[in-house]
């Protein structure tokens, strides 16, 4: 599973079983903790589940700022709650990738708006797949 924690939302994707394709699955509304955890959570039950992806939103000189700060906390209350594994992909320009995508595919502001954090989720994702399927070679 792939997440994009952004301030207002959550990006959320997941994979198929062969671990060969990130599909964007739905955007969280963030409100506290405890209510965006437990959705995560209520995603993660519902499914296969190997490890959780969270999106590490680093500066675009590779340092860590104050939101990298904050995934690493959600990351951190998170792995209390799930014996799943997290773990972090630098998630530079993903949004931007997200964004480019969906005006190739000529979705409305508005659809793209409603989709982004979970295209973005989805992006992030295929990096990981991607980069295993790589070392499993």
């Amino acid at each position: 599973m792939g997440l994009d924690l952004g301030e207002k939302t959550v990006g959320v994707a997941v994979s198929d079983r062969l671990r060969a394709v990130a599909t964007p699955l739905e955007t969280i509304r963030r409100t506290k903790f405890t209510a965006d955890a437990a959705r995560i959570l209520e995603l993660v039950n519902g499914r296969e589940i190997a490890a959780i992806i969270l999106g590490l939103p680093r500066n675009m000189d590779g340092s860590e700022g104050p939101r990298c700060q904050s995934t690493r906390a959600f990351a951190r209350n998170l792995s209390n709650l799930t014996d799943i594994p997290i773990s972090f992909w630098d998630e530079r320009l993903s949004t931007v990738a997200a964004e480019r995508a969906l005006l190739e595919a000529d979705a409305s502001r508005r659809k793209r708006a409603e989709v982004i954090d979970h295209v973005a989720a989805a992006y992030i994702l295929q990096g990981v797949l991607d980069r295993l399927r790589v070392l499993e070679r």
